[in-house]
């Protein structure tokens, strides 16, 4: 397991979580976010656990990133594990989402985990060792409708990890990504929606499920200690996209049906707005 961790999106949510579970396993960790009042909150409350660290970090700027894992070296002599948590949501119809929405998820959920794989890359071949672990979603690896920019990162980002799973494991360096289904978390606070039908469909899911972003956390601490590449969490999550996997024209059936009610619920909106 290791000592030094540095986890993004780290002044709430999930990457609060994660950054909590790590420090109570004894590791040393850097919580970055782009919201330095939270930030230095979360900083506070992970401290409890364990020893703790903010840093202001903007992940869509490389050279922030350098910054970044520089502090790491000098600071810490190095960096044993990387999260890329940091993540924003979006959802609508696909001709209706802007070419400004598109640079947006684009540069966060995307170029992010790009930009921070690859600033800790060098440092983790000169080490002969390290763990990225991107936090992608199962939207990725389900690609619903209604979803289109935010699958696109998702999937962009499982990509990049089995591409870097097999170019960085003769250096020691693992890589783990995280598919999780909804959980109750605030993704949903900076969602950008084409209509306020999906901003409440989402914050519904959500608000629906049993799963606790501190049972994600545990989940993927369990997998960077396992060194295990797919992580898809909850169970029916599993479940899900094992069916996609072997039974895709029956999950296809349920997605249309599932498309159509939503289109339904668009449509019956729409009508009641210019009425």
């Amino acid at each position: 397991m290791g000592k030094r961790v540095l986890v993004t999106g780290a002044a709430s949510g999930l990457g609060l979580q994660i950054a909590v579970r790590f420090a109570r396993s004894g590791a040393k960790v850097l919580l970055a976010d782009i919201d330095e009042t939270a930030g230095e909150k979360a900083r506070e409350e992970v401290a409890r656990h364990g020893e703790a660290a903010f840093r202001r970090l903007d992940v869509t700027d490389p050279g922030a990133w350098a910054e970044a894992v520089a502090w790491c070296e000098r600071e810490w002599g190095g960096l044993d594990v990387l999260v890329n948590n940091a993540g924003v949501a979006a959802a609508g119809e696909f001709e209706q989402i802007s070419p400004e929405d598109w640079d947006w998820i684009v540069k966060i959920n995307l170029l992010g985990p790009v930009w921070g794989s690859r600033a800790v890359a060098g440092l983790f071949k000169r080490q002969r060792s390290g763990h990225i672990v991107n936090v992608a979603s199962l939207a990725g690896l389900m690609n619903l409708p209604g979803m289109a920019s935010y699958n696109v990162t998702k999937a962009g980002v499982v990509s990049l990890s089995e591409t870097l799973r097999h170019e960085l494991a003769p250096y020691g360096i693992k890589t783990t990504v995280v598919c999780p289904a909804f959980f109750a978390t605030n993704l949903a606070d900076r969602m950008r929606s084409t209509d306020p039908f999906f901003t409440e469909l989402t914050g519904k899911f959500m608000r629906g499920s049993k799963t606790t972003a501190a049972e994600v956390a545990d989940a993927v601490w369990g997998a960077v200690r396992q060194g295990r590449f797919l992580l898809v969490v909850p169970f029916d999550a599993r479940r899900t996209y094992l069916a996609k996997k072997h039974l895709p024209a029956v999950v296809d059936v349920f997605v249309a049906r599932g498309w159509a009610r939503a289109r339904a619920s668009l449509a019956r909106g729409k009508t009641a707005a210019s009425g």
